[in-house]
């Protein structure tokens, strides 16, 4: 592995951890600079297919899953922690599915149940886009809705 702090490729794992959703943690030394970083392996499983309502088909982003978690977090009091574990639960979920292709609804669904249970303001951002809440009235609702538990 190279180095991100004097890309040379001389390194060496001083530590091997895991993590609970079978990744690893490496802690490596370089032995040019002599510093220490640490890498993550996880498996790579295949995800499903999204089918868009229009009826486009495109790989599962974790990535794109992300940037839209942290678009709907900003400014919260939601860890970054909590973004990647809420993107990899996601992930591992459609990992077990088992099926080629899956509607991309189901990702929806289960992003905005997990946002719920995380912080109900980013789960109102969120569900403006995902529900299609296009005026005052029907966020008005979903917000009672969320209030009336």
């Amino acid at each position: 592995m190279k180095c991100p702090y004097c890309d040379h490729d001389k390194t060496r794992v001083i530590d091997t951890g895991h993590d609970a959703r079978g990744g690893t943690r490496r802690r490596r030394v370089c032995d040019v600079c002599d510093r220490r970083f640490s890498s993550y392996e996880r498996p790579m499983l295949a995800c499903p297919l999204l089918v868009k309502q229009d009826g486009t088909r495109e790989e599962f982003s974790r990535d794109k899953l992300i940037a839209g978690l942290k678009v709907a977090c900003a400014k919260r009091p939601v860890a970054a922690s909590d973004i990647e574990r809420i993107a990899g639960e996601v992930e591992a979920e459609l990992q077990q599915i088992g099926r080629s292709e899956v509607g991309s609804r189901l990702v929806g669904d289960k992003v905005i149940k997990k946002l719920k249970d995380l912080d109900e303001v980013a789960y109102i951002r969120y569900a403006i886009v995902y529900l299609r809440l296009g005026d005052l009235e029907s966020i008005r609702q979903e917000i009672d809705r969320l209030l009336g538990k």
